[in-house]
């Protein structure tokens, strides 16, 4: 005897726990998006610049003599966050960190926390797009996620140590394979004290400079009226060719490993 089948119940077309599971796994992304465009519609990439400490020099040098442990504790956190936003002021922090602290405080301080900024976005795009793409990635995705993973470290090194890399992408792209995190703290941290040093030390000599650019302003100021005159000063004033040219070298040095593995590992 035939019987006469149930109706689907109103349940059954709901989505299951999958489907919540995938739109909380892009809240992180979401939130760092907000907090991205945020940071930029407050301008600060611009207030965290080297003529903002230029102007504010004697101020806040004196109150960071006053609270250094404060001060200190503060730079780090606003460091992790810049890095984590992705704002373009990275290099002006770490300048005015050997300013302000000295390059020996100052240096293993942003070490640390460029590092633990980029961890935020690595994990974050590991866990949203990284995670949608493994799902849906083809054959070509699935092999340059897999080499990436292998020979990752030597990779990542050799991107943190060249400075031709914006630092902020590398963060991105190692996101997207699948690195294990131990792997990308290791490179990053490793890969990143070179360039932590050799900021620091160009920022504990900025006091020469900073006289020089205010003594440029007032003349400036004196001869056509402060309105007409401003601060000019940038990182890219004080790095030297040499470094950045030295800096890719040990780039390179570093990569060495990785392609000699890669060359014995070639098909024949």
């Amino acid at each position: 005897m035939m019987t006469e089948a149930s109706p689907p119940h109103p349940t059954d077309s709901l989505p299951g726990p999958a489907q919540p599971r995938r739109l909380w796994r892009w809240l992180p992304a979401l939130l760092l998006l907000l907090a991205i465009g945020l940071g930029y519609g407050l301008g600060l990439q611009n207030r965290l610049s080297l003529p903002a400490l230029i102007e504010h020099r004697d101020a806040i040098r004196g109150w960071v003599e006053g609270h250094f442990t404060l001060a200190l504790a503060g730079f780090a956190a606003l460091y992790v966050a810049v890095v984590a936003l992705s704002l373009p002021a990275a290099a002006a922090l770490s300048l005015a960190g050997g300013f302000l602290f000295g390059w020996m405080v100052s240096a293993p301080v942003t070490t640390l926390a460029a590092t633990a900024g980029a961890a935020i976005v690595f994990e974050i795009v590991k866990t949203s797009l990284g995670a949608t793409l493994a799902e849906r990635s083809g054959p070509f995705l699935t092999r340059l996620s897999r080499g990436f993973a292998e020979n990752g470290f030597g990779l990542l090194l050799f991107l943190r140590l060249t400075p031709v890399f914006p630092f902020w992408a590398v963060n991105a792209v190692a996101g997207l394979s699948r690195m294990p995190l131990s792997t990308f703290l290791a490179a990053t941290l490793i890969g990143i004290i070179p360039g932590s040093i050799a900021f620091a030390l160009i920022g504990a000599g900025l006091d020469g400079v900073i006289d020089d650019q205010l003594l440029a302003f007032k003349v400036c100021a004196e001869q056509n009226g402060a309105e007409n005159c401003h601060l000019t000063l940038s990182p890219g004033m004080l790095i030297s060719p040499e470094l950045l040219w030295g800096l890719t070298g040990l780039g390179v040095v570093a990569l060495l490993p990785t392609l000699l593995r890669l060359w014995r590992n070639r098909p024949r």
